[in-house]
């Protein structure tokens, strides 16, 4: 597997353990409401940015009470924090690389947390720019590799409709695409019928580093503490971890 994708697979196995903490519905709330906000429109057909993030918490079976609600507080109909969007960039252990999504309401009191999270984690928290040259935003989607009939029509399709990569891993065809491209190659496989597992528009790694395990217990430790901050979104890294070494440290 290509090193833009490895730390995306591994981020998707995890999935179903971050789906249980406490914090995850407020993190989806918001970028709901920044995306809302940002975008100018509550009207996912009309707001690109919105439509992603509604798609992202029905994934986590958010109820459609919460979204709305999230919603209205970036339009304005009701009252809500003023969350601003903060990309931090640092370096967490074995050398790996590391990028920090943040929403919020307090940029002094976030930078601290992360700083010290990183600090106690054997990382280090860097200047703007540091590490961001490693990454290129991407689109990613995951295709359950059953609900395929055809292998060779549906890869014709998708890249047809604009997909630049598709790669298969554990039962999954992952299909990169160019953020302009995102949403077409997404109308595609809804169209073709097949099953989304996840979708998003992400930051991933131009080429990965492998880590040892005693060194990719470290970094997922750093990741773990940083997703359980409120107001951490998403963590992006160039970690290369095997799935035998994944298995071994659970």
């Amino acid at each position: 597997m290509s090193g833009h994708s490895k730390w995306h697979s591994i981020k998707h196995k995890k999935a179903k353990e971050d789906a249980k903490r406490g914090n995850m519905f407020g993190k989806l709330s918001k970028s709901i409401t920044i995306s809302a906000r940002e975008g100018g429109s509550g009207d996912p057909d009309n707001n690109f940015a919105l439509a992603n993030a509604i798609a992202k918490a029905k994934e986590y079976n958010m109820p459609w009470e919460n979204i709305e609600r999230a919603i209205k507080r970036g339009t304005g109909e009701i009252e809500g924090e003023k969350f601003e969007t903060i990309m931090y960039e640092g370096y967490g252990p074995g050398g790996t690389a590391m990028m920090v999504e943040a929403m919020t309401e307090n940029r002094n009191r976030t930078a601290a947390d992360v700083r010290n999270i990183f600090s106690k984690s054997g990382g280090n928290l860097g200047e703007t720019g540091c590490v961001g040259w490693l990454f290129e935003r991407k689109g990613l989607i995951f295709v359950d590799k059953n609900t395929v009939k055809d292998e060779e029509t549906f890869m014709l399709e998708v890249i047809d409709a604009g997909a630049e990569d598709i790669e298969e891993d554990d039962g999954t065809f992952i299909v990169s695409t160019a953020t302009s491209e995102f949403a077409n190659v997404r109308k595609k496989l809804d169209a073709v019928k097949v099953t989304v597992k996840s979708a998003e528009v992400t930051y991933v790694p131009k080429s990965s580093v492998e880590v040892s395990k005693k060194d990719a217990e470290k970094v997922l430790r750093l990741i773990n503490l940083l997703e359980e901050h409120d107001d951490i979104q998403n963590v992006y890294s160039n970690a290369d971890i095997s799935d035998e070494i994944l298995q071994e440290i659970g």
